[in-house]
């Protein structure tokens, strides 16, 4: 019985390593550094090979290709440390398999052989151990039997190790219903809320010198940023779409394909009982006439829904002949029949609204009809408009000489990644005008819309200040900003100096009451600080002011809620800190074991064979 419990303690930790060593055993281009003879670092006995540090650094940048499909190399890992912090991992496991090695702390060979034939990777087709594949892999990666199954021997060695160290562990209690106490509970509380139109004399107009001082104190706010000023030429189907030709035959042949959208016949809206034999619809239409029940308790009695009976939209075409005459003929009743049903049997028809006849003349439908073929005959131009185009382009023609000989239009931005209006709300001129260079030969790029456009880099516009002159209603609306924030504080700092002199909150204006509000809550208009200062208030009656940028807020603590036990959610959040708390406990006491482990049986790195490792890398 021990020895299955202790089989199962090292599975959990030995396949987690395992995993991670064939991951590492599929890394490409690392030459092997003498069979692994060769070290990079010891702690106390035990030896981190040459040939481990390539392979957990090359397993780290496979890790991160995969995980942003972009480049990786040693140097992108060097610039952010994680060599260092892959080294760090490899010393911390030398350091266990040193503890183990003098505790005599191993597993014997029958545990070996069990770990190794359990992993997939040497298994056959049958699922069986499969020697063969066994070497193989292993000749391939640099590994002979011995080698690995010794590797094998140490981390389960370590992963026993590991659960001796931290397995007893329990989540301290008093720390969990400290915390769920803390993150469970809630708080009611009112708000008044101050916006301009409660200042007692309004905000006023800004002066010259209060626009001149707002400009000279936030000159990075009306700084514009750095550009790129882009020469275009381009054409869309909405730019030619006024000046397209469209015959007016051809108009009234749409139409007439569109009849049916243009020419509505009067409808019902439906929905349809359907029952086996007229007598039960017969029944059913004469109880709901007595007042015994209604069209909906038949159909709830019936196990069906409202979806399951509606009909939508129907036509005379739409129903049995004799049907379509009875409905269509009662303008007053709701529910008529028994009538043939549209499934075969009798049933009771609801009539929810009556659709009276409809047409749309072609004169008004002109309009939308001419949009549409116009569409048409625009992107029809703009092919046709492509090869010619591309020919200009490469004879060496400017844009400027493109939008004279043809019907792209000339136009000039300075673009900015903010920039949205005419053709800068195109995805494809963004991804171009940033891509751009001085100096580069204008191409042809396809729009979303079928569009087409060219472009050149004519300069690089560094960042400025604009005159005031230029940008004073951009000003005067920082100005204003800044001063209505500010009047509504002072507003609000009154109001709660009236509260301190014993006046009601609800005697200062209408209030809106918050209740059971948690700490991440956040309330839609306020300040994203407001909750988090409503829970630093102490005891109920409480006030604070927490300004925002179009309005102020008074808010009062009403009352505090602590956690119910007997919450479900309660219950789910005393699970996760119970295991937040014991995983930081385990994880800060076998940190402080591996460096005391570390600091008796000392380290010693081979700076000159890290060098090579890495020197193997492009």
């Amino acid at each position: 019985m021990a020895k299955t419990a202790v089989k199962k303690l090292s599975n959990l930790f030995v396949w987690v390593i395992l995993g991670l060593l064939f991951v590492a055993l599929a890394g490409f281009g690392i030459g092997s550094f003498s069979g692994g003879a060769s070290q990079v670092g010891q702690v106390g006995e035990a030896e981190i090979t040459a040939d481990d540090y390539a392979r957990a650094l090359d397993q780290e940048i496979r890790a991160r290709i995969a995980q942003t499909g972009q480049p990786v190399t040693l140097s992108t890992l060097q610039a952010q440390g994680v060599d260092q912090a892959v080294l760090q991992s490899l010393v911390a496991r030398a350091a266990l398999a040193h503890e183990a090695g003098a505790m005599g702390l191993s597993v014997g060979d029958a545990e070996v052989a069990r770990q190794i034939t359990e992993i997939e990777s040497f298994q056959g087709l049958d699922g069986q151990f499969d020697r063969e594949s066994y070497e193989f892999t292993l000749r391939q990666n640099g590994l002979d039997t011995a080698e690995f199954e010794e590797n094998v021997r140490e981390d389960t060695a370590r992963g026993l190790l590991q659960l001796a160290v931290i397995g007893g562990l329990q989540p301290n209690a008093t720390i969990t219903d400290t915390l769920v106490a803390y993150q469970g509970e809630t708080r009611d509380f009112s708000l008044l809320t101050l916006t301009e139109a409660d200042l007692p004399a309004g905000l006023p107009a800004p002066t010259p010198a209060d626009l001149q001082a707002q400009y000279d104190e936030t000159p990075e706010r009306f700084t514009r940023p750095e550009a790129r000023r882009i020469t275009y030429a381009w054409i869309t189907p909405t730019l030619l779409i006024d000046s397209v030709p469209v015959d007016e035959e051809a108009l009234r042949a749409l139409y007439e394909d569109r009849a049916e959208l243009y020419r509505q016949p009067e409808r019902r809206l439906l929905e349809q009982l359907t029952f086996l034999e007229e007598a039960d619809a017969q029944a059913a239409y004469d109880a709901i006439l007595a007042g015994e029940t209604t069209f909906d308790a038949l159909v709830e009695e019936r196990e069906l829904t409202l979806d399951d009976i509606d009909l939508g939209e129907v036509a005379r075409d739409d129903l049995p002949a004799a049907t379509a005459e009875a409905i269509f003929a009662d303008t007053e009743s709701e529910i008529i029949g028994p009538l043939d049903s549209t499934f075969g049997g009798a049933a009771l028809f609801r009539v929810n609204a009556v659709l009276d006849a409809s047409e749309v003349p072609f004169d008004e439908a002109r309009e939308e009809l001419r949009a549409e073929l116009a569409a048409e005959a625009a992107r029809r131009t703009i092919d046709d408009l492509r090869d010619p185009v591309d020919d200009l382009l490469a004879s060496g023609a400017t844009l400027e000489e493109l939008a004279a000989d043809t019907e792209m239009v000339l136009g000039q931005i300075d673009y900015t990644p903010t920039s949205e209006d005419g053709i800068a709300g195109y995805d494809a001129f963004r991804e171009a005008a940033l891509a751009v260079e001085e100096g580069d030969f204008p191409e042809l790029l396809e729009l979303s819309d079928g569009g087409l456009f060219a472009l050149r880099l004519d300069e690089t516009v560094p960042p400025a200040l604009p005159p005031l002159a230029e940008i004073e209603d951009e000003v005067a609306q920082a100005w204003r900003e800044s001063a209505l924030r500010a009047q509504l504080a002072a507003r609000g700092e009154a109001l709660v100096g009236q509260l301190a002199t014993g006046a009601a909150l609800e005697d200062l204006g209408r209030l809106d009451r918050e209740q059971q509000v948690r700490r991440q809550d956040f309330i839609p208009d306020a300040p994203p600080t407001l909750v988090a200062q409503v829970f630093r208030l102490s005891a109920p009656g409480d006030t604070v002011l927490v300004p925002g940028a179009d309005r102020a807020f008074i808010a009062r603590l009403d009352r505090i809620n602590p956690a119910a036990r007997d919450d479900p959610g309660t219950e789910i959040l005393t699970q996760i800190m119970s295991q937040s708390v014991g995983q930081s406990m385990a994880q800060d006491i076998f940190e402080a074991y591996g460096r005391a482990v570390q600091a008796e049986a000392g380290i010693s790195l081979n700076q000159s064979m890290i060098n090579a490792v890495h020197s193997q890398f492009p």
